[in-house]
């Protein structure tokens, strides 16, 4: 724990961005979301001395700011909204301003600043590869998104209307090959020797080492249990006095979890490890869906193993 209690909570909206700070005097501001109105604000916050720095994920507008004030050498959380929002009604704050947001924000600050864990919740700082791959990882995911949408709509439409909507088809695909190319292009550049290391495990393809290094730049620095947390595998009691909740699963990064889904349903067929670990809970009585959520959890453990040691995938080592 930082031995400054000065903490900051920030309102990111897409032309500016609020500001709040508790523990020093500093009247709260709007600075602009953009390089000039963050360098403003880097020059405000730095006799601070602050101890951590609060903002929301709001689709990519906070990217530049979280990595302007990490390269200035301020803590910095990217927290998901929905825990941002839930620690308001906790606290009884049901009105929302982008002023009083930010102030909550930093209150939600004060109280991770005092976790022993909070070094989970510090975003890692991105350089200009990983942003790069993350916006083609990102885009991938939206050409998908987009071609499933028009082969549902084929199924519907009258034929007369199938060649316009073939057509789109057909562009999307071609964009889609397109930004696939460039995805593995840069992985090849820029992150060959971590690329190995996470495909030499049955199951982990280029789009799910790329999502992997894209979106979970923690892979390697936290332990088993905060990235099993993290990513929303970790399996959460639901117990109250002498009743025992089913364990269930949630938060964390959907888009890696989804991946990951993936990654584990090939691997419980052709990767020998997670294969037998994957009979042996069926065998147990598992249903299949519980089975494959604890292969995910598994195969990420072993990933983030792999990442910390820079050592491969070894099969004797990791059946044991």
């Amino acid at each position: 724990m930082s031995a400054s209690s000065v903490v900051v909570g920030i309102d990111v909206a897409k032309a500016h961005v609020d500001v709040a700070v508790l523990g020093a005097q500093f009247d709260a501001q709007r600075f602009d979301n953009q390089a000039e109105g963050h360098s403003v604000l880097i020059a405000a916050l730095k006799p601070l001395e602050v101890a951590l720095v609060v903002m929301e994920a709001t689709g990519g507008y906070e990217t530049e700011l979280a990595c302007a004030l990490q390269a200035a050498g301020l803590p910095v959380a990217v927290v998901n909204p929905r825990q941002a929002r839930d620690f308001a009604k906790s606290m009884g704050r049901l009105a929302k301003t982008d002023a009083a947001d930010a102030r909550m924000l930093a209150e939600f600050a004060a109280v991770l600043l005092r976790r022993d864990d909070l070094a989970r919740f510090l975003r890692p700082l991105a350089d200009p590869q990983q942003q790069w791959l993350a916006a083609l990882v990102t885009r991938r995911r939206q050409l998908l998104a987009m071609l499933l949408a028009e082969r549902q709509r084929l199924q519907i439409t009258p034929k007369a209307l199938h060649p316009s909507i073939e057509a789109i088809i057909a562009a999307i695909q071609a964009q889609l090959d397109d930004i696939e190319g460039q995805m593995v292009g840069h992985v090849r550049e820029h992150f060959a020797e971590l690329d190995r290391l996470l495909q030499s495990a049955s199951g982990i393809g280029p789009v799910a080492s790329a999502t992997l290094i894209a979106e979970l730049p923690e892979l390697g620095r936290l332990n088993r249990r905060e990235i099993a947390a993290l990513v929303g595998v970790a399996p959460m009691a639901n117990d109250s006095g002498a009743s025992r909740g089913r364990r269930r699963i949630q938060g964390g990064r959907f888009d890696v979890r989804r991946v990951l889904y993936m990654a584990a349903l090939t691997a419980s067929r052709r990767n020998p490890v997670i294969k037998a670990f994957y009979e042996r809970l069926i065998a147990a009585g598992k249903c299949p869906k519980v089975a494959l959520v604890a292969c995910m959890r598994k195969l990420l453990t072993v990933l983030n193993a792999m990442v910390r040691t820079n050592k491969p995938w070894d099969n004797a080592l990791h059946g044991a």
